[in-house]
C-alpha cells in the first residue's frame, strides 16, 4: 500500500473518531466544573442527546476492520517473495548434493594383488584402492606384487614419501603380494585383512566416487 493511501485511512480514523471524542470530553468538563448553572449544563446535555455518541464496540470493530484490510493487502506479495527468495530447484539441488558424496567400505580391507580393488563390505571383501591415514595425513600408496624389505623404517617413509621411484629402493618383488605404505606405517598381505585386526595401522576409507 502506498503512503498516500495510508495517510488518506488515517484522516479517515481521525474525522470519524475524534469529533465523538471531543464532544464527550466537553460532555464531561461541563458536568464537573463547579460554578456553572443548570441551565449551561441542560443545553449540554441536550447537544449530545441530539447527536449520539457512538459505541466504543463499533469503534474498535472500525479499527480492526482497517488493520486487517492492511495485512490482507501485505500478505498477498508475501508468497511471491519467498517462492522468489527459496526457489524449488534450489532446494532439490542442495539435497542431492548432500546425498552425492561417494561410499565408503565397511569394514576397510586390503589385500594381494589378486584381490579386487573397489567397496569391501562384509561380504564382498574388496581390497580399498581410497586409503588415507588418520595420523599423517598421507594417501596410502600401493604397489601390485611387490613387499617391503625388512630394511624399510620410519625415517625412509618420511624422507620419500609420496616419490614412488625413491620407494621401490625398498621393495622386493613378490607374486600375488601388495605393499601399502603412507609417511608413517607400511604393510604387506597376499590375502584380504580386515584393518581392525591390524591396530597399528590408523587407516581409513576416504569414499569412492560412483
Amino acid at each position: 500500500m502506498d503512503d498516500d493511501d495510508l495517510d488518506e485511512l488515517l484522516d479517515e480514523v481521525e474525522k470519524k473518531f475524534c469529533s465523538n471524542v471531543s464532544v464527550a470530553s466537553a460532555a464531561r468538563v461541563g458536568s464537573s466544573e463547579p460554578g456553572k448553572c443548570g441551565k449551561d449544563n441542560v443545553g449540554l446535555r441536550k447537544h449530545s442527546a441530539t447527536k449520539p455518541e457512538q459505541p466504543i464496540s463499533s469503534v474498535t470493530e472500525d479499527i480492526d476492520a482497517l488493520l486487517e484490510e492492511l495485512l490482507e493487502e501485505d500478505d498477498s506479495d508475501s508468497p511471491q517473495l519467498k517462492t522468489e527468495q527459496f526457489p524449488k530447484g534450489a532446494q532439490v539441488e542442495k539435497k542431492l548434493s548432500s546425498q552425492s558424496g561417494g561410499r565408503k567400505c565397511c569394514p576397510v580391507f586390503v589385500g594381494g594383488s589378486s584381490v579386487t580393488n573397489g567397496v569391501g563390505t562384509a561380504t564382498s571383501k574388496r581390497s580399498c584402492d581410497q586409503l588415507r591415514c588418520t595420523s599423517c595425513d598421507f594417501r596410502v600408496l600401493m604397489f601390485d606384487d611387490c613387499e617391503w624389505d625388512s630394511s624399510c623404517d620410519y625415517l625412509f617413509l618420511r624422507n620419500n614419501m609420496p616419490d614412488r621411484q625413491k620407494l621401490r629402493a625398498k621393495l622386493k618383488k613378490r607374486r600375488g603380494l601388495r605393499a601399502y605404505a603412507c609417511q608413517c606405517s607400511w604393510f604387506s598381505t597376499s590375502e584380504p585383512a580386515d584393518l581392525r585386526d591390524q591396530p597399528q595401522l590408523r587407516w581409513v576409507c576416504g569414499k569412492h566416487q560412483d
